[in-house]
């Protein structure tokens, strides 16, 4: 489910779950593994990219739709720990946004150090409303952390989606690139930062990621799915039942 390519001291780990990279619990416990071991195996960076034209789809909607409470207890906790490991890592992480990026695959854009999306017809944005699930204090926070309190709560209660250029514009990510160049430029980036004097960058990198790890270390009202909280409801799973009805 991931892909593992090594450029000199950047891993690139590739989503590769088709046919829409969506996160399900084996795909993200791998996902934190290949994270955790990249450093061990000598990586200094990490690109974390996607497919051609879909990075990924986000949560997967059948894990909703099965779930129990138990099962979706450690889909939210390893989807946070993956958050955590993105933010506060040993190495840091570029992204490869190789094309569509809602929900959950904004969400581990957002968590990285630099973003580097594929310019065209293209999507991006936490559309959580949209798909009838309840987003959390977190998400939104670090959605706010990237666009401003006013913006994101704007385009959060919306569920909009952006086009690249608009994300661009607003700071959700850093930079285009043709959909062939993403991953070579995130390369390019990535390989950047190895360069840079490994001290003063841990401690710049530590200094301005300090408010992101914050919210992450902070409690979540979304820990409330086992009681069936507000994060999944009927709602929530009429909504998902109808995307997966459509996509089958």
């Amino acid at each position: 489910m991931i892909e593992r390519i090594d450029h000199g001291q950047v891993r690139e780990l590739r989503l590769a779950r088709p046919p829409a990279n969506a996160l399900n619990l084996p795909l993200l416990r791998q996902l934190l593994a290949e994270l955790e071991a990249a450093a061990h195996a000598g990586a200094r960076a990490v690109v974390l990219s996607g497919q051609p034209g879909l990075f990924s789809a986000g949560l997967d909607a059948g894990e909703f739709v099965r779930a129990t409470a138990g099962s979706l207890q450690q889909l939210i906790t390893t989807f946070f720990a993956v958050q955590r490991a993105l933010a506060g890592g040993a190495t840091p992480v570029v992204a490869a946004i190789t094309g569509h990026c809602p929900a959950g695959g904004t969400v581990l854009a957002m968590f990285c150090d630099h973003r580097v999306m594929a310019s065209g017809a293209y999507r991006i944005g936490l559309n959580e409303v949209q798909v009838g699930l309840y987003p959390g204090k977190r998400i939104f926070q670090a959605y706010a952390r990237l666009l401003g309190v006013a913006r994101a709560a704007n385009l959060l209660s919306r569920g909009a989606m952006l086009d690249p250029d608009g994300a661009l514009r607003i700071g959700l990510v850093d930079e285009l690139a043709e959909p062939a160049a993403v991953i070579p430029r995130a390369v390019e980036i990535a390989q950047q930062m190895v360069q840079l004097p490994p001290e003063a960058y841990q401690r710049t990198r530590e200094l301005v990621r300090a408010d992101l790890l914050a919210i992450l270390d902070a409690p979540d009202d979304l820990s409330a799915a086992t009681q069936s909280g507000p994060a999944i409801t009927e709602e929530t799973l009429r909504q998902m039942g109808r995307i997966l009805r459509k996509d089958s």
